[in-house]
This record gives structure tokens, sequence and C-alpha cells, in this order.
């Protein structure tokens, strides 16, 4: 490969030096300077049609761009020079002459970028004393709404339907003052990836129509995770308000989902605010389910599944760490794991190179393969007459009582417990879902990414590992963990292909395992 040639120049009085090619803007982010922007985003072609990123080049004849203007040898960039930031306050100025005063009922009030840029470099007071124009808010289709009054014209929404959709629905229709973003008839944003455009509008122009007037932006709690809408293992941030889960954005990730997310992966937020959650381990005494404690509900499943061949059903969404103590769990007993997979069409990125909403809707299949699970259609075929079975994570959809009918004594860990375990459930250990515990999960190019704990676990119920954990211990496993990263430890340490990863060392961006099988049908989407 090629030595990349390297430049080094001065902004704001700070040396930096940079590969040849790259614009100022982010150049500047090198050094610790934000130079102030709106129709610019790393994702997206470069435009340069706000003006908003004029800074001061010596020896340039003009104020230069900043995010189409390469770095060149030598430079001396002043971002806050008093001609650069004269510059910036009139582009302001122009772009508040039609915004309305919206800031209190705005979406994005407390994250947008034209009410932050505006209180550091704008005008005290407006000039402008004509009334402001008005237009009706509009219903883009989809999840998405277009507030025209709020619109500064940034492209962004255009271009991303345009170059990385590749979808072309959006686009400036008239010219100058009375320029707005238009959409072509017959046509709406019910493209799967379409929902990025909200994320993508630095003002409150585009709103989701699910988020809508639901939550302040400084009333929000945010923590990284990752989604389980299928095998990509998209990065994204769930925020909370008052432990309830309102919403679920991505995260920057350029070796898994770039600066994006679809739609199946934003509306599974809300499985994660169910309201028949089991919160309490439960026993079975007779013909009913009993609260107990803890120690004796994990005792009670220990001997239900004693003397018997087992058979654990796992769930593909589970972490790696649960994935492991299931697997050791099997030894101590003997027996086999299964995983079942809901399937659905793939829909690619087509701008952004292998990205794409996955056929395989869970997200960590590729570790249930490499720890030994193996993927069953039918529950009833992997059973045979008197087998226990430990039901961990899988919801049971579409499985019916003849499926159950071969097992001696059924184990349930999970969330909510399905309607056909309740008369036939031995024991009930509530576990926590993703987004109420912290771990790790391996997409399918084989890249292992943490994800954090986000909300409170109702009730009593414990994290999925904590639970296995201490089940292993009580079937005769060796079980001693007291934290994830002391599980992920003993996977790596026992997995050649988890072999020389590090809990803390993957970091919030992940790194890839030695060895993945791909799953069938998924060859690798380009762009």
């Amino acid at each position: 490969m090629a030595d990349v040639k390297l430049v080094s120049l001065t902004i704001e009085g700070r040396a930096v030096t940079v590969p040849d090619g790259m614009s100022i803007l982010e150049a500047a982010k090198t050094a610790g300077v934000l130079i102030p922007h709106y129709c610019y985003h790393p994702g997206l072609p470069v435009a340069g049609v706000c003006r908003m990123c004029l800074v001061e080049v010596e020896k340039f004849p003009k104020l230069a761009p900043a995010c189409a203007t390469s770095v060149g040898e030598g430079q001396v960039v002043h971002v806050h020079s008093p001609k650069a930031l004269e510059a910036r306050k009139g582009v302001l100025e122009f772009l508040l002459i039609n915004h309305p005063l919206d800031c209190p009922i705005c979406d994005q009030a407390g994250e947008c970028e034209l009410q932050d840029y505006t209180f550091a470099e704008g005008r005290a007071d407006s000039r402008y004393r004509e009334p402001k124009r008005f237009n009706p808010v509009e219903d883009f289709g989809g999840d998405v709404l277009y507030v025209p009054n709020r619109c500064i014209l940034c492209t962004r929404c255009v271009r991303f339907m345009s170059d990385v959709a590749q979808d072309p629905v959006l686009n400036v229709s008239e010219r100058g003052d009375r320029a707005f973003i238009g959409k072509a008839d017959g046509y709406d944003l019910t493209n799967p990836w379409a929902g990025n455009v909200v994320d993508l509008c630095p003002v409150g122009a585009l709103l989701s129509k699910d988020f809508l007037n639901r939550a302040r932006a400084w009333e929000l709690d945010r923590a990284p995770t990752i989604c389980i809408g299928c095998s990509q293992g998209c990065n994204a941030v769930a925020e909370t308000r008052d432990n309830v889960v309102v919403r679920l954005k991505p995260r920057a990730n350029d070796q898994v989902n770039q600066y994006y997310m679809c739609e199946v992966g934003r509306q599974g937020y809300r499985e994660f605010n169910r309201r028949d959650r089991v919160d309490q381990p439960l026993v079975r005494q007779g013909n009913t389910l009993a609260i107990a404690e803890w120690d004796d509900a994990v005792a009670s499943a220990a001997r239900s599944l004693a003397g018997r061949r087992l058979v654990v059903l796992a769930s593909a969404n589970l972490s790696n760490e649960a994935l492991f103590l299931l697997e050791r769990t099997i030894v101590a007993v003997g027996g086999d794991g299964v995983f079942r997979l809901e399937r659905g069409v793939e829909a690619p990125l087509p701008g952004a190179p292998d990205l794409a909403l996955r056929g395989e809707r869970a997200a960590n299949a590729a570790a249930a393969r490499l720890l030994g699970f193996t993927e069953t259609a039918s529950l009833g075929s992997a059973l045979r007459e008197g087998d226990a079975l430990l039901i961990v994570g899988d919801p049971l959809d579409g499985v019916g009582a003849a499926d159950l009918d071969r097992a001696s004594s059924i184990v349930f860990v999970g969330t909510a417990l399905p309607a056909a375990l309740d008369a036939r459930a031995a024991v009930v250990l509530p576990i926590t879902n993703i987004l109420e515990e912290e771990g790790t999960l391996t997409n399918l190019r084989g890249r292992v990414q943490r994800f954090l704990q986000a909300k409170a676990a109702p009730g009593v119920a414990r994290p999925t590992w904590y639970v296995l954990a201490d089940l292993l211990a009580a079937v005769g496993g060796e079980s001693r963990f007291y934290m994830p990263s002391e599980v992920f430890a003993a996977l790596a340490s026992t997995h050649a292909s988890f072999a020389g990863l590090d809990y803390e060392a993957l970091g919030l961006r992940g790194l890839p395992v030695v060895e993945v099988g791909a799953p069938a049908g998924s060859a690798e989407v380009t762009a």
C-alpha cells in the first residue's frame, strides 16, 4: 500500500498534520476545533450550499468554505477571526429571517444546531420587522413530517435519499427565497432507511411522527447499545425518559453501520417497554406458579434439569456471555443447544458498502454457531421423549403444545412468559432485556461489540449472564463469575475464535473475532 502523503498546517494557532486531500473542516476536528456547519455531513457528498463554515485562510483572496476546501502545506486557518465571525453572523441572520420562534414547541430544541450556533455567534437582536412567511406542515410518508417554516435548505435529506438510499424521492423545489424541499408526486418516504433524514436534519424541519412531542432532549438519558433487529449489529443510542425507552438512534461506526439505522431497528424499541414482564422468580406448586426466592427458584430449576438429557432452546439475541454459560451448562448436564431464527427480506442501503437490513432478524446468530448451537426450524424435532427443556429468551412464537409434549420438565428463563408455558413451566426465572444489562454481541461479520445498560430492570429480574451463572453452578458446573467482563474473559480463554479479545479493549466500536462462519444467504452487500 502506497504511503499516504501528509500535509502540515495551522488551525486557530494549533499545528496539525493530516492526510493530503482532507477538508479543512475535518482537519479542524483533529485539532479539537469545531467549525460551524449545516449542509456538510461526513456521510454525504459535499454540497457547500449553507456557507456557514466560512473560514479565513491566510493569502486566500476571500473567505473559503471549510467543507469544500482541501488542506494545503503551510496553510494558516482562522476560524474565529473578526472577518469569519462577521460572515457567519450574516448567514445566521438570513437563515432566521423566516424561521419561526418555535423553540419552546420544537422536538429539536436542545439538540438543534441552528439554536446552538445562533447562541454562540448570532446577532443579539433581529433587524427584520416584516411578517414571517408561513407554510403548512406536510406529511412525507413513513415516519417523517416536514415543517417547511423551519427548513434551512441544507439539502442533507435530498442528498441522502439520492446518493445513499438511491431513491430520489426528495428535491429542492422552486428557487431563491421560495425554495423548499419537495417530494416526488406519488412517492413517499417508505424506504426502510428513510428515517435517517430525521437524524440528518440539523434543525426541526424533519420530524419523527412516532417521537413527536414525547420528550425534550434534556429530559433523556442515553446509553450506547447494539440494535438487535438483524444480524448487521448496527451501533445505536438508546434514549430513555423515566425508565421508559422513547427512541433508538444510530451511533456512528464506520466498520458496521456508518451513520445510519433502518426502520426495523428504530421501531424495535417498543419491545423493551413491554408491560407483561415477569419480574419475580416463579416455581410450580400444584397447578399454579408461585413466587419464590431466587436461591430456591434456581435450586428448583437445577433439580428439574438433572438426570435427563438437556435441550437448550436459546434466543439468537442473547449475549455472547449468556450463550457461553449455556454452552457450559450443556457440557455439565449433557445434551444439545438449538436456536430458531426469524427471517425476512434483505434490504441493502446502496450507498453504504456492506450495510443492509439483513435477512436474519437476530443479532447474535454468529456467536450461537461459534459456540456449538445449531439452527432448528422446529422445536419438536430437537426434543426426544423425556428430555429436559431449558428455554432462554425465546418467545416461542409459532410453537404449539404438541412441540412441547415430549419434554418431561421445562424451565423458562426470559422476560415475558409465553402463553404456551402457563401450564407447563416448572420454573420461571426473570431476566433483563438487552437495554437493562451489559455485555457483548457478535455480528454477521464476526465483529464483537459491547452494549451498556440503559435502564433499570423491573422487580427483581437479574441480568441474563448472572442467572445463567447461578444455574450453571447449581447443576454442578464451574461458575465463579461476578461481572460480565469475567464471563467474557473465560469465553476468550477457552474458545480460539475469541482468543486475544479483551472486554475493555473492545471499546464502543468493537473488534473482529478470529473466525466466523457466514450464515447462508448473507453474501456481502456492496454499493
